[in-house]
């Protein structure tokens, strides 16, 4: 089993070997290559990365003698470079998987918008929208398309099914279950911190 150093490393000895990287100095090399995983979580969860890119481009030239476009053709270069593709092929990438589901898609994604419930419910409790985004990743890894195509698969699923609207069924799961674990979580921490500071307020 490869360790997530061992993934790093090997990551930006890539990077050094490519065309832009071996002008690059180790610190706009390590900045490259952490734009590009950035990039391409963008990527994975919403099948979109044009903005960004042009957001973190200005970022990244902006303390460098490079201007924004050189900036984008080197990080564009680092992203291929250690993904073995473009943002663009995998992008499109996503979007051909989206549109060839196997015949077990539809059943996978109500399993997984059901056991939204479940993450919400069980200890320590959390709210809806990370139990949503927990359950979007999962069958988003399974299927190899976006997380937000993922979600809208989710939330059509659950609604054939069950006539309802996946998020007002999770809303209320966590109207029930989750928040009144984080008010009582948040009224323990405030009792914790009153009884720490009492014995120096009765000293003085």
């Amino acid at each position: 089993m490869t360790h997530p150093a061992d993934d790093k490393s090997n990551s930006l000895q890539t990077a050094r070997e490519s065309f832009s990287g071996k002008g690059m100095s180790e610190t706009q090399l390590v900045t490259a290559v952490a734009i590009a995983d950035i990039l391409h979580a963008e990527i994975q969860n919403s099948g979109s990365f044009v903005e960004k890119l042009t957001d973190y481009s200005h970022a990244f030239a902006r303390s460098e003698r490079f201007d924004a476009m050189r900036a984008e053709t080197m990080i564009r270069d680092i992203y291929t470079a250690t993904r073995g593709q473009s943002m663009n092929q995998t992008r499109e990438g996503l979007k051909a998987a989206e549109r060839n589901l196997p015949e077990n898609a539809q059943t996978r994604a109500l399993a997984c918008a059901e056991s939204i419930g479940s993450l919400i419910q069980a200890p320590p409790t959390q709210p809806f929208y990370k139990a949503y985004d927990r359950a979007a990743v999962t069958l988003s890894r399974e299927f190899a398309i976006t997380q937000a195509a993922a979600k809208t698969m989710m939330s059509d699923a659950y609604k054939d099914m069950h006539a309802r609207d996946l998020y007002e069924a999770g809303k209320e799961q966590e109207e029930q279950f989750h928040k009144p674990a984080r008010a009582a979580e948040i009224a323990q921490r405030r009792s914790c911190q009153v009884q720490k500071h009492s014995p120096r307020q009765s000293r003085s």
